[in-house]
């Protein structure tokens, strides 16, 4: 497909009446293999992609080129629509993320998710005001581009401790979807009464994360909440990272090497990624 066919698709899933699980890659091998199971996109992860770079999870930890770099070769390793994790857009100001936005299209991708971090220990979220114009800079940037584009507005005022986080995520994502957000997204938020409650109040599509603790709700009983999207975050690089730390752990106490029952054979693993680059 090309990519105003793949921005389509994806905006479709947006207005579909049914939940899509979009899991989040940090690099082109991640990406091909969630592409192979059948999910209708994916999702890049800034989390993800820090760690495989060494790095925290930070947006000035990995610089804006870097994280495009990363973005673009997951997006052209798979025919799928892929979604990019931006951040809070690389920039202090609405101009310089309306920039992140149209290289992120430019990268390859038919969407992006622009947080209301600001990432100062004097102001833990930007003013309404401020996050909303970034939104708008984001949708102008992205309507000029003649891609159809599914812009996400993230608020994280249930990740930084507000004493009512409810109201204030719901103030924000409506202020955010008059802004020109698509999708409206509110992680923290993880018990079945909360998510209810903000699907009813939110005036748009709402996306959830999965992952970040051990829910016991599955994408069928989000579905049943009302919840558009789901994604996974950084969580799946976490647990390979777990596995790597777990492996090591055995051969660094034991000397032994039992990880290697649940590796992928060399040769599996070399068709596979050759028949994805043939097709």
């Amino acid at each position: 497909m090309t990519q105003i066919e793949r921005g389509s698709v994806f905006s479709a899933l947006h207005s579909s009446d049914s939940i899509f699980l979009m899991p989040n890659a940090w690099d082109a091998g991640s990406a091909m293999m969630l592409a192979a199971l059948g999910f209708p996109a994916v999702a890049t992860t800034s989390a993800g992609i820090c760690y495989s770079l060494g790095y925290p999870d930070k947006e000035a930890a990995v610089s804006r080129d870097v994280m495009l770099d990363r973005v673009g070769a997951i997006a052209a390793a798979v025919r799928l629509p892929v979604s990019a994790d931006l951040q809070a857009g690389y920039g202090s100001n609405p101009d310089e993320v309306a920039a992140t936005i149209r290289r992120a299209i430019l990268a390859g991708v038919v969407g992006a998710n622009i947080e209301d971090s600001a990432g100062d220990p004097e102001q833990s979220l930007f003013s309404i005001q401020e996050a909303s114009a970034r939104v708008q800079a984001a949708r102008q940037a992205a309507d000029m581009s003649g891609i159809p584009f599914v812009l996400t507005a993230r608020t994280d005022a249930y990740l930084l401790g507000f004493e009512d986080p409810f109201a204030e995520a719901v103030s924000r994502c409506n202020a955010y979807r008059a802004a020109g957000a698509d999708c409206l997204f509110v992680p923290g938020a993880t018990d079945q009464e909360t998510i209810a409650a903000l699907v009813r109040e939110i005036d748009g599509p709402m996306t959830v994360v999965m992952g970040l603790s051990d829910s016991v709700l599955n994408v069928a009983q989000l579905g049943e909440l009302g919840v558009r999207r789901v994604t996974i975050g950084g969580s799946l690089a976490r647990a390979a990272l777990g596995f790597v730390r777990q492996a090591a752990t055995e051969m660094a106490e034991f000397g032994s090497f039992s990880y290697v029952r649940q590796q992928i054979p060399d040769g599996e693993l070399c068709r596979f990624f050759a028949e994805r680059r043939d097709n």
